[in-house]
């Protein structure tokens, strides 16, 4: 292969792996965290939406250009928000790929080596980093779908020393992710360190990179101080107990460890096919691992440290992990692909066909791919686009606070898929609170008032409208009280109005 073709991207290839990877791996509106981050898109693109409570999905969507991108691209081609989803999440996941590849190719002399690593990548997207609370890539449109792929771009440009591409990638990550660009910077500062212990570099890199860190800096939450966290956001802060590493299990620290150890081997070893990027990159991610783990440590030892704990010095796991699986995969198809190409698939389709029975036992019932639309096969989210179409756009729903772990809603939030306002809830919301403690009391008072709402009677409704009269609305999974107006009650659920909720509630002995 010439240094020419070896540049040029394969994009025929990577868009068929990239229509395989959907299919594998799935798309969902409005799941997990999309909860946080579609509102915020919504609400830009059309303002009267969200009137109640906005602050615990615009407390994120003000630190990010992710959701005017998504307000924009609406807007400049007339797509619904939950096209423009879908469309920004397919071509994510195209960028994740190509990124893949020319990280693989800056690290890889042959191209056995570089499929493999792709194609493994694209059969294990959604695999958990360790126990970071971060997959490698979420099955739905988040600010880290747009991040990874810049990530691993500029990556692959600062092993190729294309400086300036690395300078607009940084720059595009800490306007995207302001959080996740902290890694690439740390990650970047590493391999610097160790160019410049062999050869002189041009003091100019470090400048690109901290050109990135003023926003970041600025635009981080404040409150950081020595105290223990106490009340309402120590509840919410010990939601993600993955924040702190006295709390992992010994597996985890298998899955933290062990890539670390064999990223020393690959730096000691002299591996056939590999470039010298790929023995710079394995070295600087060791002690790119190695201290983030010291700072999690020192987060451990007191409780005085807890209001530091969301700074999540542990998600460079979720870097290291990924160019882990990619760096190992391409050694494995160097060796073993060597005049049997038909090995790369014997890898990663059974890979492939574990993820996709995870993904349907995850996400089991719903279609595999959710396509924008007025139906689903999931009753969740059936009722919630019935919400969306049917109630007004300023109306403030009720509804059960720990919904997410409900059997059945394949954890799909109610904001994103209903455009509506609704009450805290404790699970999303709770990690919200989690980074920004300034909402814990009111995330707390809302979380407990509407927690086993599905249970409420008339009496219980009017306590509810008395305590936050702007609540019009409510979703019960399960049978509605007597005596509420409920002109939606299909396949266990109800939604209700609250409006004369007063005047049954006072009927009744």
């Amino acid at each position: 292969m010439t240094p020419r073709a070896a540049g040029r991207l394969p994009i025929l290839r990577l868009g068929a792996l990239t229509l395989a990877a959907l299919a594998i791996h799935g798309y969902h509106l409005g799941v997990e965290d999309a909860e946080i981050y579609d509102p915020a898109a919504r609400k830009l693109l059309n303002p009267r939406l969200y009137p109640f409570a906005p602050e615990f999905f615009l407390s994120h969507g003000h630190l990010s250009l992710f959701s005017p991108i998504l307000a924009l691209t609406s807007r400049l081609t007339h797509l619904s928000m939950d096209w423009t989803l879908l469309a920004w999440y397919v071509a994510t996941l195209f960028a994740m790929l190509a990124s893949c590849w020319l990280l693989a190719s800056a690290c890889f002399e042959n191209s056995r080596a570089r499929w493999c690593a792709v194609a493994v990548i694209a059969a294990v997207l959604t695999m958990p980093a360790t126990n970071t609370g971060l997959l490698l890539m979420d099955p739905y449109l988040t600010a880290r779908s747009l991040s990874t792929p810049l990530t691993l771009f500029a990556l692959a440009g600062f092993l190729e020393r294309r400086y300036v591409s690395v300078g607009v990638a940084v720059v595009l990550t800490a306007v995207v992710h302001p959080q996740m660009v902290v890694y690439l910077i740390f990650l970047a500062g590493m391999m610097w360190l160790v160019e410049r212990s062999k050869t002189r570099v041009r003091e100019r890199v470090p400048a690109l990179a901290s050109a990135a860190v003023l926003p970041t800096a600025t635009a981080l939450p404040n409150g950081f101080h020595l105290a223990p966290a106490t009340g309402a956001y120590r509840e919410a802060l010990f939601t993600r107990d993955y924040f702190f590493l006295y709390t992992w299990a010994w597996y985890h620290w298998v899955g933290m460890l062990a890539p670390l150890a064999i990223l020393g081997w690959f730096w000691k070893s002299h591996l056939r096919g590999t470039k010298p990027a790929f023995h710079r990159l394995s070295f600087a991610l060791i002690p790119f691992g190695v201290l983030s783990i010291l700072v999690a440590l020192v987060l451990g030892l007191s409780p005085s440290f807890e209001m530091f704990a969301r700074l999540q010095p542990l998600r460079s796991f979720h870097l290291i992990t990924l160019v882990f699986m990619l760096l190992l995969a391409g050694v494995v198809g160097e060796y073993a692909a060597r005049g049997r190409p038909w090995v790369i698939a014997a890898i990663a389709i059974p890979l492939a066909a574990g993820m996709f029975v995870a993904a349907r036992q995850t996400f089991s019932n719903s279609p595999q791919i959710e396509w924008p639309g007025h139906s689903s096969s999931n009753d969740w989210v059936n009722t919630l686009l019935w919400v969306r179409d049917h109630t007004p756009e300023n109306a403030v729903f009720a509804v059960d606070s720990h919904y997410f772990k409900e059997p059945g809603g394949d954890v799909h939030g109610f904001r994103s898929i209903s455009e509506r306002s609704a009450l805290a809830d404790y699970y999303k919301d709770g990690g919200v609170v989690s980074l920004f403690p300034a909402l814990a009391d009111e995330w707390k008072q809302m979380s407990n008032a509407t927690y086993g709402l599905n249970r409420f009677s008339a009496i219980d409704f009017r306590r509810l409208t008395e305590k936050y009269p702007a609540v019009s609305w409510t979703v019960i999974h399960g049978a509605a009280p007597a005596g509420l107006d409920c002109p939606y009650q299909q396949r266990g659920y109800a939604v209700c109005s609250l409006a004369s909720v007063s005047t049954i509630a006072s009927a009744q002995p």
